[in-house]
């Protein structure tokens, strides 16, 4: 952190963070939390805990007439062995709803992840300083959007005029629940998930529950939605109940059906889409796991492939295109007694011909094109399912 010559600072509250479920007080700061602490404890996986304290959707908004804002931050990066470093995560600022400025911090800890062990060692670090100067004066409404994959402890906020918090009362709340590509994985920055672009073209406040390597239908994620205000859900399922190799056809139908019980127990009539996974030529036909190239990575580049072969998806495996066919049945069946609720195709947001156009440049997670694409796709579906 560097000397400040801004003279008031504002005490980071629960009223300035949206887009988290919880937040947790550490010893730099606050850490926001993308799912409860009751359902935190119920699930001690590493990678689960590291994707949902990472704040993908999560913003600091208040109105101010500043001209000068600072946020101190201690940001944990990743490091990957076999890999080069990653880049630093990227803050955006919006004004009055227009991305306007963004900044990113060099240092903090470093998360060590073995790849070939997935052993992790974390560094120490210390807080660093993000400065947003030269803004426009007069009042106005600020967001700062987080990064969506670099854990972000919010230690202090200083400002050359007084920060009031805006509540998100009056707004429509969209709810989504996915994997690492609804959280963001392979876009460049905050705002350019695909979420994110929905929810900035149509003006919807977004609570974004995809977690990296964890759309499983856990039955607490389920819960956590049931107990949420919301105008729309939507859950994009598919990708890692394949890649993880979790679950058996057998297990699948029934597992959905109760994911999508438990959600109606709280919100029988919210608007809710269903979206089958987007097009991903390795698991269109064969299974998970998905597992990394070698080759690639002894030459420091990230790819997958499948490590499932045709026999076992004979066997009951899931494939992409089993589950597209399972939640289309599931959705249908459902439908005579739910109308409100819907399937959407994942093939229509990235499909065969965009890949062609736009492939996956890990052969798993879409491009920062990619993600726009999908986004401003499902922003004409949210908006129709939001007047039904």
């Amino acid at each position: 952190m560097h000397e400040t010559t801004l003279p008031i600072r504002t005490p980071l509250t629960r009223d300035f963070i949206h887009g988290a479920l919880d937040v947790e007080q550490t010893e730099a700061g606050i850490l926001p939390h993308r799912l409860p602490a009751w359902a935190r404890v119920q699930c001690p996986d590493a990678q689960l805990a590291m994707a949902e304290s990472q704040p993908s959707g999560v913003r600091l908004v208040f109105q101010t007439a500043a001209t000068a804002v600072e946020l101190d931050v201690l940001a944990t990066k990743r490091v990957y062995s076999g890999l080069g470093p990653r880049p630093d995560g990227i803050f955006d600022l919006f004004i009055g709803g227009q991305l306007a400025r963004q900044g990113s911090v060099q240092g903090g800890r470093i998360l060590h992840i073995d790849m070939s062990t997935g052993a992790t060692t974390v560094t120490g670090g210390e807080a660093r300083t993000l400065l947003f100067g030269g803004l426009p004066p007069g009042q106005k409404t600020i967001e700062i959007w987080l990064p969506h994959d670099e854990m972000t402890e919010l230690v202090s906020l200083r400002s050359d005029a007084p920060l009031d918090p805006v509540p998100a009362v009056g707004r429509r709340r969209w709810v989504h629940h996915g994997s690492s590509i609804s959280q963001g994985s392979n876009t460049t920055h905050p705002s350019g998930t695909w979420p994110a672009v929905a929810a900035v073209r149509t003006g919807f406040d977004l609570l974004n529950l995809g977690y990296s390597g964890n759309a499983l239908l856990d039955p607490f994620v389920a819960r956590a939605i049931r107990e949420l205000p919301a105008d729309v859900i939507s859950l994009k399922i598919g990708i890692n109940l394949v890649n993880k190799d979790l679950m058996r056809l057998r297990a699948f139908g029934p597992a959905m059906h109760g994911f999508l019980d438990t959600i109606r127990e709280g919100h029988p009539d919210t608007p809710l889409l269903v979206v089958s996974p987007i097009f991903c030529p390795i698991h269109e036909t064969l299974p998970g796991p998905s597992v990394y190239d070698m080759d690639a990575l002894a030459e420091g580049r990230l790819l997958f492939k499948a490590g499932g072969s045709a026999d076992e998806g004979r066997q009951g495996k899931l494939t992409l295109g089993v589950i597209r066919e399972q939640l289309r049945a599931i959705v249908g069946q459902r439908r005579a007694g739910d109308p409100n609720l819907h399937y959407v195709d994942g093939l229509e947001l990235y499909g065969p011909n965009d890949n062609l156009r736009l492939p996956l440049p890990d052969e798993l997670h879409p491009d920062a094109a990619s993600h726009r694409l999908i986004g401003e796709r499902f922003a004409g579906l949210l908006r129709s399912a939001s007047l039904r």
